[in-house]
C-alpha cells in the first residue's frame, strides 16, 4: 500500500465544486463518466516530508531533451502549446502526495463513487524556457497525468489550487522568460496501488516525460 496517508483536505469552509472525471483507472480519457461535490481548503499545516512518497527534491543536475523515463527531481524538456504559442518549458515532478480513502469520499457527491480510491497530487514544476511571455491563463498542466500500476487513474478537478506549495493557473499572468511555477493535478487511484508514475507531454505525445515513483508501497 502507498504511505504518506496523511492529512489531505482538511476541515474548512467548502470553496468550489469539484468534477471527477474517473476513467476506469486507464479508460478513455474522454469517457463522459462524471460526479461532482464540494471540497475543504487544505491548511499549511503537515503537510510536509510526512505527507510525500518518495520524492528526490535535489536540483536538477541536467535536463532531458526528449520524453523518456526520469528519475523524481530530474527535469526534462519539452513543448507546450499556448495560446500564445508553441512554448518549450523545463519540466520536473518534484514529488506526490497521497490521501486517504475517507478523505477521497469528502469531495465527491456520492460517498461510493470514492470507494478503494485514494487521491494522490502531483507536484510538477514548469520553467518558461521561451521563445517568449507565455500571456494568460497557462495549460501546460494539462499535460500532467499519473499513473498507478500501469493504469491512468481519474482526473479531480478544482482540487490542485487549494493544496499548500500548488499555485493555481488562473493567477499565472505574462509568465516570463526563465520564471518557474509549480502547478499540481490531482488523481483518483485504486487506494492499494503499489507504483505511481508522473507523465507529462503534449496531448498524443509518442514518447511523453515519467518519473517514476517506484517503491513508495
Amino acid at each position: 500500500m502507498l504511505h504518506t496517508r496523511s492529512a489531505w483536505l482538511r476541515a474548512a469552509a467548502p470553496v468550489a465544486v469539484l468534477a471527477l472525471a474517473l476513467t476506469a483507472c486507464g479508460g478513455n480519457k474522454d469517457a463522459p463518466s462524471s460526479a461532482s461535490g464540494s471540497g475543504s481548503r487544505a491548511d499549511g499545516g503537515k503537510n510536509s516530508a510526512d505527507a510525500v512518497a518518495a520524492a528526490d527534491e535535489k536540483p536538477a543536475q541536467s535536463s532531458e531533451p526528449s520524453g523518456g523515463v526520469l528519475r523524481p527531481g530530474r527535469s526534462g524538456t519539452g513543448q507546450y502549446k499556448e495560446e500564445s504559442g508553441k512554448t518549450t518549458y523545463e519540466v520536473v515532478a518534484q514529488r506526490v502526495h497521497v490521501g486517504t480513502e475517507a478523505e477521497a469520499r469528502k469531495v465527491v457527491q456520492s460517498p461510493e463513487d470514492a470507494k478503494g480510491l485514494v487521491a494522490v497530487t502531483a507536484y510538477v514544476k514548469f520553467t518558461n524556457k521561451g521563445p517568449g511571455i507565455v500571456k494568460g491563463l497557462p495549460k501546460v498542466n494539462n499535460g500532467t497525468e499519473i499513473y498507478a500500476d500501469g493504469q491512468r487513474g481519474g482526473l479531480l478537478i478544482g482540487a490542485p489550487e487549494s493544496l499548500p506549495g500548488c499555485e493555481d493557473p488562473i493567477d499565472i499572468d505574462n509568465w516570463q522568460v526563465g520564471e518557474s511555477h509549480v502547478i499540481c493535478q490531482t488523481y483518483m487511484i485504486p487506494e492499494h496501488s503499489t507504483s505511481l508514475e508522473v507523465h507529462w507531454g503534449e496531448e498524443g505525445a509518442a514518447r511523453p516525460f515519467v518519473w517514476k515513483f517506484d517503491g513508495a508501497g
